[in-house]
């Protein structure tokens, strides 16, 4: 008799985690399936890093890819440095990832913490950097969509209406001062205070060190001790706190798309790409929100939610 499915994925993350804690994946000298034929296994592990969103997009892709006859499991595993070294393994097969942090991440790897951004806010030149990065280990990173997490920034619903703020452009141009919430690393990140000042005028007098996107820091910007609140673009719950987005419109964010990433000798055909680029056309950023609202704030289990959105989009068949 089979296991159940969560029995199955609790067995599988307890043999990963023996594993990786010996290994941190194979060497580049020692990976010939970068020139092998892509592989087409048709039982599949995904990976999750655990977060809200992680597990949606994770779930969505275990159903695109049931329904196009291929057999999957999910594993959560919180840690890149654990889940990435598994990819190039194949202990796990498909990841969802964001394209300009994983190309910094495995840039940083290649070439040490030091070495210079390769993610932009382009994302071409983001994409062709990152498949560079990741062809030598094995992995293969598929198109990305049209649904993107990055940094964003946000202020209350009020303020903006009095001051007439639709983007960070007009907040700049205003002239007012802003106390940021932010993770204390936003005073010298270049995305954070200084890439605000610099691109965008925006007089940042102090940033108030409650985190990125939390609620103590969401709460202070509702309360006006502090005017913005760095968050991301799929932050579910700006309305419960009478916030909104401002528009990036000079494009100061990194080009942080949802891609998916396989690896190749195991997962590398048609035939999941086929599967999983179907999401593509359909996917949003809103539509992320959305989902993670419904997890996260009504307390909806991830796979139902998935399930729910991929049949609204008919990707998969209803029941």
């Amino acid at each position: 008799m089979s296991l159940p499915i969560r029995a199955r994925r609790a067995l599988a993350g307890l043999v990963l985690l023996a594993a990786t804690a010996c290994t941190s994946g194979p060497s580049l000298e020692n990976q010939g399936e970068v020139t092998a034929p892509p592989g087409d296994s048709k039982e599949l592990t995904i990976g999750s890093a655990g977060f809200t969103e992680s597990d949606l997009l994770a779930q969505m892709y275990a159903l695109l890819l049931e329904r196009a006859g291929y057999s999957t499991d999910i594993i959560s595993v919180t840690n890149r440095e654990i889940y990435e070294p598994a990819l190039e393994s194949g202990q796990i097969d498909v990841v969802p990832e964001y394209a300009a942090t994983f190309a910094d991440w495995l840039n940083a790897k290649a070439n040490g913490a030091d070495a210079a951004p390769v993610g932009s806010p382009d994302l071409a030149v983001t994409m062709k950097a990152l498949r560079a990065l990741a062809a030598p280990r094995g992995l293969t990173v598929l198109d990305p969509g049209r649904a993107v997490d990055q940094n964003a920034f946000a202020v209350a619903a009020s303020y903006a209406k009095k001051h007439d703020l639709k983007t960070l452009s007009d907040l700049g141009r205003a002239n007012l001062p802003v106390r940021l919430a932010a993770g204390d690393e936003c005073v010298q990140r270049p995305y954070c205070a200084p890439g605000l000042e610099k691109t965008y005028g925006i007089d940042i007098v102090a940033v108030d060190p409650k985190g990125v996107g939390t609620t103590q820091a969401k709460q202070a910007v509702q309360n006006g001790q502090d005017q913005m609140v760095l968050t991301t673009t799929t932050d579910a719950t700006l309305d419960a706190f009478g916030l909104v987005l401002l528009a990036d419109d000079k494009k100061l964010q990194n080009a942080d798309y949802v891609v998916p990433v396989v690896n190749r000798a195991r997962a590398g055909s048609d035939g999941v790409r086929d599967a999983l680029d179907r999401l593509n056309t359909v996917l949003t950023t809103a539509d992320l929100a959305s989902m993670n609202e419904q997890v996260d704030s009504w307390r909806r289990l991830p796979e139902d939610v998935a399930r729910t959105y991929l049949e609204s989009k008919k990707l998969i068949p209803k029941g």
